[in-house]
Protein backbone atom coordinates (compact mmCIF):
# COMPACT_ATOMS: atom_id res chain seq x y z
CA UNK A 1 0.00 0.00 0.00
CA UNK A 2 1.18 3.53 -0.78
CA UNK A 3 0.01 7.14 -0.63
CA UNK A 4 1.47 10.50 -1.61
CA UNK A 5 0.27 13.38 0.54
CA UNK A 6 1.32 16.84 1.71
CA UNK A 7 2.55 17.14 5.31
CA UNK A 8 -0.21 19.54 6.43
CA UNK A 9 -2.96 17.33 4.98
CA UNK A 10 -1.78 14.38 7.09
CA UNK A 11 -0.84 16.37 10.19
CA UNK A 12 -4.28 17.95 10.76
CA UNK A 13 -6.29 14.68 11.05
CA UNK A 14 -3.52 13.08 13.09
CA UNK A 15 -3.70 15.93 15.60
CA UNK A 16 -7.49 15.59 15.72
CA UNK A 17 -7.45 11.93 16.76
CA UNK A 18 -4.21 11.58 18.76
CA UNK A 19 -5.83 12.53 22.08
CA UNK A 20 -7.37 9.10 22.61
CA UNK A 21 -4.07 7.23 22.17
CA UNK A 22 -2.77 6.43 25.65
CA UNK A 23 0.98 6.24 26.17
CA UNK A 24 0.58 3.06 28.20
CA UNK A 25 -1.69 0.46 26.65
CA UNK A 26 -2.73 -3.03 27.70
CA UNK A 27 -2.91 -3.99 24.03
CA UNK A 28 0.09 -3.00 21.86
CA UNK A 29 -2.11 -2.33 18.83
CA UNK A 30 -3.94 0.45 20.72
CA UNK A 31 -0.74 2.53 20.67
CA UNK A 32 -1.11 2.57 16.89
CA UNK A 33 -3.29 4.46 14.48
CA UNK A 34 -5.16 2.51 11.84
CA UNK A 35 -4.65 3.65 8.24
CA UNK A 36 -7.11 2.49 5.59
CA UNK A 37 -6.51 3.46 1.95
CA UNK A 38 -8.86 3.14 -0.99
CA UNK A 39 -10.70 5.09 -3.72
CA UNK A 40 -8.68 8.28 -3.28
CA UNK A 41 -9.45 8.42 0.42
CA UNK A 42 -7.43 7.76 3.57
CA UNK A 43 -9.14 6.97 6.87
CA UNK A 44 -7.28 7.29 10.18
CA UNK A 45 -8.67 5.65 13.32
CA UNK A 46 -7.55 5.89 16.96
CA UNK A 47 -9.22 4.29 19.98
CA UNK A 48 -8.67 3.35 23.63
CA UNK A 49 -11.70 0.96 23.65
CA UNK A 50 -13.82 3.68 25.33
CA UNK A 51 -13.52 6.51 22.81
CA UNK A 52 -12.96 6.17 19.06
CA UNK A 53 -12.00 8.95 16.64
CA UNK A 54 -12.03 8.54 12.87
CA UNK A 55 -10.73 11.18 10.43
CA UNK A 56 -11.08 10.93 6.66
CA UNK A 57 -9.10 12.86 4.08
CA UNK A 58 -8.73 12.81 0.29
CA UNK A 59 -5.29 11.86 -1.00
CA UNK A 60 -3.47 10.26 -3.90
CA UNK A 61 -3.72 6.53 -3.27
CA UNK A 62 -1.32 4.57 -5.43
CA UNK A 63 -2.11 1.24 -3.78
CA UNK A 64 -4.86 0.55 -1.24
CA UNK A 65 -4.61 -1.42 1.97
CA UNK A 66 -5.18 -1.52 5.72
CA UNK A 67 -2.45 -1.33 8.39
CA UNK A 68 -1.65 0.18 11.80
CA UNK A 69 1.30 2.51 12.48
CA UNK A 70 2.83 3.87 15.73
CA UNK A 71 0.56 6.86 16.38
CA UNK A 72 2.78 9.25 18.32
CA UNK A 73 5.91 8.50 16.29
CA UNK A 74 4.02 9.19 13.08
CA UNK A 75 2.67 12.43 14.52
CA UNK A 76 6.10 13.57 15.75
CA UNK A 77 7.64 12.87 12.35
CA UNK A 78 4.97 14.92 10.58
CA UNK A 79 5.29 17.76 13.09
CA UNK A 80 9.03 18.04 12.58
CA UNK A 81 9.11 17.86 8.80
CA UNK A 82 9.48 21.19 6.96
CA UNK A 83 6.30 23.02 5.95
CA UNK A 84 4.76 22.00 2.63
CA UNK A 85 6.78 18.75 2.58
CA UNK A 86 5.51 16.09 0.20
CA UNK A 87 5.25 12.75 2.00
CA UNK A 88 5.42 9.33 0.37
CA UNK A 89 4.25 6.55 2.69
CA UNK A 90 4.66 2.96 1.58
CA UNK A 91 4.04 -0.31 3.45
CA UNK A 92 5.86 -3.52 2.58
CA UNK A 93 5.29 -6.50 4.84
CA UNK A 94 5.80 -5.55 8.50
CA UNK A 95 7.58 -2.28 7.79
CA UNK A 96 6.43 1.12 6.62
CA UNK A 97 8.77 3.59 4.95
CA UNK A 98 8.11 7.32 4.98
CA UNK A 99 10.02 9.66 2.68
CA UNK A 100 9.92 13.44 2.54
CA UNK A 101 12.64 15.33 0.69
CA UNK A 102 15.94 14.10 2.10
CA UNK A 103 14.30 12.50 5.13
CA UNK A 104 13.61 8.78 5.36
CA UNK A 105 11.99 6.85 8.21
CA UNK A 106 11.20 3.17 8.70
CA UNK A 107 8.39 2.29 11.12
CA UNK A 108 7.24 -1.04 12.55
CA UNK A 109 3.64 -1.95 11.77
CA UNK A 110 0.99 -4.23 13.26
CA UNK A 111 -1.82 -5.96 11.43
CA UNK A 112 -5.17 -4.16 11.29
CA UNK A 113 -7.05 -7.44 11.70
CA UNK A 114 -7.03 -7.15 15.51
CA UNK A 115 -7.70 -3.42 15.63
CA UNK A 116 -11.05 -2.75 17.38
CA UNK A 117 -13.63 -0.61 15.57
CA UNK A 118 -17.19 0.57 16.11
CA UNK A 119 -19.14 0.87 12.87
CA UNK A 120 -22.84 0.67 13.74
CA UNK A 121 -24.01 2.04 17.10
CA UNK A 122 -27.70 1.30 16.47
CA UNK A 123 -28.66 4.99 16.64
CA UNK A 124 -32.15 5.55 18.05
CA UNK A 125 -32.10 9.37 18.04
CA UNK A 126 -30.30 11.77 15.71
CA UNK A 127 -30.12 15.52 16.34
CA UNK A 128 -28.32 18.21 14.36
CA UNK A 129 -26.86 21.10 16.37
CA UNK A 130 -24.51 23.95 15.45
CA UNK A 131 -21.05 23.14 16.77
CA UNK A 132 -20.96 26.42 18.66
CA UNK A 133 -24.15 25.59 20.58
CA UNK A 134 -22.97 22.08 21.42
CA UNK A 135 -19.60 23.40 22.59
CA UNK A 136 -21.29 26.06 24.71
CA UNK A 137 -23.45 23.47 26.49
CA UNK A 138 -20.38 21.39 27.32
CA UNK A 139 -18.23 24.37 28.37
CA UNK A 140 -20.89 25.53 30.80
CA UNK A 141 -21.22 22.18 32.58
CA UNK A 142 -18.24 19.83 32.17
CA UNK A 143 -16.18 21.24 35.07
CA UNK A 144 -18.74 19.89 37.58
CA UNK A 145 -18.17 16.23 36.64
CA UNK A 146 -16.83 14.01 39.40
CA UNK A 147 -13.30 12.59 39.20
CA UNK A 148 -12.97 8.85 39.92
CA UNK A 149 -16.00 8.84 42.21
CA UNK A 150 -17.21 5.42 43.39
CA UNK A 151 -20.62 6.58 42.16
CA UNK A 152 -19.50 5.88 38.60
CA UNK A 153 -22.54 7.58 37.06
CA UNK A 154 -21.22 10.94 38.35
CA UNK A 155 -17.93 10.56 36.41
CA UNK A 156 -19.51 11.90 33.24
CA UNK A 157 -21.83 14.41 31.65
CA UNK A 158 -25.55 13.73 31.38
CA UNK A 159 -27.01 14.59 27.97
CA UNK A 160 -30.79 14.92 27.88
CA UNK A 161 -32.86 15.34 24.75
CA UNK A 162 -36.49 16.44 24.86
CA UNK A 163 -38.71 17.24 21.86
CA UNK A 164 -37.97 20.99 22.15
CA UNK A 165 -34.86 21.08 24.37
CA UNK A 166 -31.28 19.85 24.57
CA UNK A 167 -29.83 19.87 28.09
CA UNK A 168 -26.57 18.90 29.78
CA UNK A 169 -26.03 18.38 33.51
CA UNK A 170 -22.97 17.50 35.58
CA UNK A 171 -22.52 17.04 39.32
CA UNK A 172 -19.92 15.70 41.73
CA UNK A 173 -22.29 15.66 44.70
CA UNK A 174 -21.07 19.01 46.04
CA UNK A 175 -22.16 21.20 43.14
CA UNK A 176 -24.27 20.94 40.01
CA UNK A 177 -24.08 22.67 36.62
CA UNK A 178 -27.00 22.74 34.19
CA UNK A 179 -27.17 24.27 30.71
CA UNK A 180 -29.95 23.97 28.17
CA UNK A 181 -30.74 25.09 24.65
CA UNK A 182 -34.22 25.41 23.13
CA UNK A 183 -34.13 23.51 19.84
CA UNK A 184 -36.37 21.22 17.82
CA UNK A 185 -34.59 17.93 18.43
CA UNK A 186 -37.11 15.74 16.64
CA UNK A 187 -37.12 13.13 19.41
CA UNK A 188 -40.50 11.74 20.39
CA UNK A 189 -39.75 10.98 24.04
CA UNK A 190 -37.16 12.36 26.50
CA UNK A 191 -33.87 10.46 26.51
CA UNK A 192 -30.95 10.64 28.95
CA UNK A 193 -27.43 9.26 28.44
CA UNK A 194 -24.19 9.72 30.42
CA UNK A 195 -20.99 10.41 28.46
CA UNK A 196 -17.76 9.50 30.33
CA UNK A 197 -15.23 12.16 31.29
CA UNK A 198 -12.64 11.31 28.62
CA UNK A 199 -15.26 11.35 25.89
CA UNK A 200 -16.45 14.78 27.03
CA UNK A 201 -12.90 16.15 27.06
CA UNK A 202 -12.13 14.83 23.57
CA UNK A 203 -15.40 16.13 22.14
CA UNK A 204 -14.76 19.56 23.63
CA UNK A 205 -11.33 19.58 22.00
CA UNK A 206 -12.84 18.79 18.59
CA UNK A 207 -15.69 21.31 18.62
CA UNK A 208 -15.26 24.91 17.50
CA UNK A 209 -17.44 28.01 17.90
CA UNK A 210 -18.80 27.97 14.35
CA UNK A 211 -22.33 27.44 13.05
CA UNK A 212 -21.20 24.32 11.17
CA UNK A 213 -23.50 21.41 11.89
CA UNK A 214 -22.75 18.58 14.29
CA UNK A 215 -24.81 15.39 13.93
CA UNK A 216 -25.46 13.88 17.36
CA UNK A 217 -26.52 10.22 17.40
CA UNK A 218 -27.57 8.25 20.49
CA UNK A 219 -27.49 4.46 20.50
CA UNK A 220 -28.15 1.98 23.29
CA UNK A 221 -24.52 1.88 24.42
CA UNK A 222 -22.75 4.61 22.44
CA UNK A 223 -22.94 8.26 21.47
CA UNK A 224 -21.62 9.43 18.11
CA UNK A 225 -20.96 12.96 16.83
CA UNK A 226 -20.09 13.63 13.19
CA UNK A 227 -18.10 16.81 12.57
CA UNK A 228 -17.30 17.18 8.90
CA UNK A 229 -14.43 14.76 8.17
CA UNK A 230 -14.10 13.66 11.81
CA UNK A 231 -16.31 11.09 13.54
CA UNK A 232 -16.36 10.82 17.34
CA UNK A 233 -17.77 7.74 19.11
CA UNK A 234 -17.82 7.05 22.84
CA UNK A 235 -19.22 4.36 25.07
CA UNK A 236 -21.91 5.46 27.50
CA UNK A 237 -21.85 5.02 31.28
CA UNK A 238 -24.41 2.43 32.26
CA UNK A 239 -26.20 3.99 35.21
CA UNK A 240 -29.03 6.23 36.31
CA UNK A 241 -28.22 9.90 36.74
CA UNK A 242 -29.61 11.57 39.90
CA UNK A 243 -32.83 13.58 39.61
CA UNK A 244 -31.24 16.98 39.15
CA UNK A 245 -34.60 18.78 39.30
CA UNK A 246 -34.84 18.02 43.02
CA UNK A 247 -31.45 19.65 43.62
CA UNK A 248 -31.99 22.97 41.85
CA UNK A 249 -33.50 25.47 44.33
CA UNK A 250 -36.53 27.52 43.38
CA UNK A 251 -35.80 31.18 42.70
CA UNK A 252 -36.91 33.40 45.59
CA UNK A 253 -38.58 36.78 45.43
CA UNK A 254 -35.54 38.43 47.01
CA UNK A 255 -32.42 37.26 45.20
CA UNK A 256 -29.19 39.23 45.38
CA UNK A 257 -27.97 40.80 42.13
CA UNK A 258 -24.25 41.53 41.84
CA UNK A 259 -21.73 42.44 39.16
CA UNK A 260 -20.11 39.18 38.05
CA UNK A 261 -16.58 40.53 37.66
CA UNK A 262 -16.68 42.40 40.98
CA UNK A 263 -17.68 39.21 42.79
CA UNK A 264 -15.19 37.08 40.89
CA UNK A 265 -12.23 39.32 41.70
CA UNK A 266 -13.28 39.61 45.35
CA UNK A 267 -13.43 35.80 45.60
CA UNK A 268 -10.02 35.42 43.96
CA UNK A 269 -8.44 37.75 46.49
CA UNK A 270 -10.21 36.44 49.57
CA UNK A 271 -9.59 32.79 48.71
CA UNK A 272 -5.82 33.41 48.94
CA UNK A 273 -6.13 33.19 52.73
CA UNK A 274 -8.73 30.43 52.83
CA UNK A 275 -8.00 26.92 54.06
CA UNK A 276 -5.90 25.37 51.28
CA UNK A 277 -7.71 22.04 51.49
CA UNK A 278 -11.34 23.14 51.73
CA UNK A 279 -11.13 26.66 50.22
CA UNK A 280 -14.10 27.80 52.30
CA UNK A 281 -15.31 31.41 52.24
CA UNK A 282 -18.18 33.12 54.11
CA UNK A 283 -20.86 35.13 52.39
CA UNK A 284 -22.47 37.73 54.71
CA UNK A 285 -25.40 39.37 52.95
CA UNK A 286 -27.02 42.43 54.48
CA UNK A 287 -28.80 45.21 52.62
CA UNK A 288 -26.74 46.58 49.76
CA UNK A 289 -23.50 44.88 50.80
CA UNK A 290 -22.10 41.38 50.36
CA UNK A 291 -19.11 40.66 52.59
CA UNK A 292 -16.87 37.82 51.44
CA UNK A 293 -14.50 36.61 54.17
CA UNK A 294 -12.04 33.80 54.78
CA UNK A 295 -9.57 32.56 57.39
CA UNK A 296 -7.08 29.70 57.70
CA UNK A 297 -5.42 27.59 60.45
CA UNK A 298 -2.55 30.14 60.64
CA UNK A 299 -5.09 32.70 61.96
CA UNK A 300 -4.82 34.76 58.78
CA UNK A 301 -7.94 36.52 57.54
CA UNK A 302 -9.24 38.32 54.46
CA UNK A 303 -12.41 40.29 53.81
CA UNK A 304 -13.90 42.07 50.81
CA UNK A 305 -17.11 44.06 50.36
CA UNK A 306 -19.11 44.02 47.14
CA UNK A 307 -22.14 46.16 46.33
CA UNK A 308 -25.32 44.15 45.71
CA UNK A 309 -28.98 44.75 45.05
CA UNK A 310 -30.71 42.85 47.88
CA UNK A 311 -33.84 43.55 49.91
CA UNK A 312 -34.11 40.34 51.95
CA UNK A 313 -33.23 39.49 55.54
CA UNK A 314 -29.53 39.34 56.56
CA UNK A 315 -27.96 35.90 56.19
CA UNK A 316 -24.61 34.15 56.38
CA UNK A 317 -23.54 31.03 54.47
CA UNK A 318 -20.26 29.30 53.59
CA UNK A 319 -19.21 28.01 50.16
CA UNK A 320 -16.21 26.47 48.46
CA UNK A 321 -14.64 29.43 46.65
CA UNK A 322 -13.48 27.30 43.73
CA UNK A 323 -16.99 26.05 43.01
CA UNK A 324 -18.41 29.59 42.95
CA UNK A 325 -15.53 30.81 40.76
CA UNK A 326 -16.12 27.99 38.26
CA UNK A 327 -19.77 28.98 37.98
CA UNK A 328 -18.98 32.67 37.53
CA UNK A 329 -16.35 31.85 34.92
CA UNK A 330 -18.86 29.86 32.86
CA UNK A 331 -21.35 32.74 32.67
CA UNK A 332 -21.22 35.63 30.18
CA UNK A 333 -23.66 38.00 31.87
CA UNK A 334 -22.47 41.31 33.30
CA UNK A 335 -24.64 40.77 36.39
CA UNK A 336 -25.51 37.52 38.15
CA UNK A 337 -28.32 36.58 40.48
CA UNK A 338 -27.61 34.75 43.76
CA UNK A 339 -30.43 32.86 45.41
CA UNK A 340 -29.45 32.23 49.03
CA UNK A 341 -32.06 30.97 51.52
CA UNK A 342 -30.15 30.24 54.72
CA UNK A 343 -26.88 28.82 56.06
CA UNK A 344 -28.01 25.21 55.53
CA UNK A 345 -29.38 25.51 51.99
CA UNK A 346 -27.68 25.29 48.60
CA UNK A 347 -27.02 28.48 46.68
CA UNK A 348 -28.24 29.06 43.12
CA UNK A 349 -26.19 31.16 40.68
CA UNK A 350 -27.68 32.38 37.38
CA UNK A 351 -27.14 35.10 34.84
CA UNK A 352 -29.60 38.00 35.00
CA UNK A 353 -30.17 38.18 31.24
CA UNK A 354 -29.41 34.61 30.14
CA UNK A 355 -30.98 32.06 32.47
CA UNK A 356 -30.35 28.99 30.31
CA UNK A 357 -27.54 28.02 32.70
CA UNK A 358 -27.92 27.32 36.42
CA UNK A 359 -25.31 26.48 39.04
CA UNK A 360 -26.00 24.96 42.43
CA UNK A 361 -23.37 24.99 45.20
CA UNK A 362 -23.76 23.08 48.45
CA UNK A 363 -23.14 25.06 51.68
CA UNK A 364 -20.09 24.53 53.91
CA UNK A 365 -19.72 24.76 57.67
CA UNK A 366 -16.94 27.20 58.53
Amino acid sequence: MRIDIQREDLLKPLQAIIGVVERRQTLPVLANVRLELGDGLARLTATDLEVELVASLPCQVTEGGDITLPARKLLDICRNLPDQSQIQLQVDGERASLRAGRSRFTLATLSADDYPSIEDIGARETVRLPQGQLRKLIERTHFSMAVQDVRYYLNGLMVELEPAMARMVATDGHRLALAEQAIDTGVEAPRQVIVPRKGVQELLRLLDHSDEGADLELGDNHIRVKLGDVRFTSKLIDGRFPDYRRVVPEATETPATVNREDLRHALLRVSILSNEKYRGVRFLLDGGTLKVASHNPEQEEAEEEVSVDYAGAPLEVGFNAGYVLDALGALDDEDVRLTLRDSASSGLIQGVDDQTSRYVVMPMRL
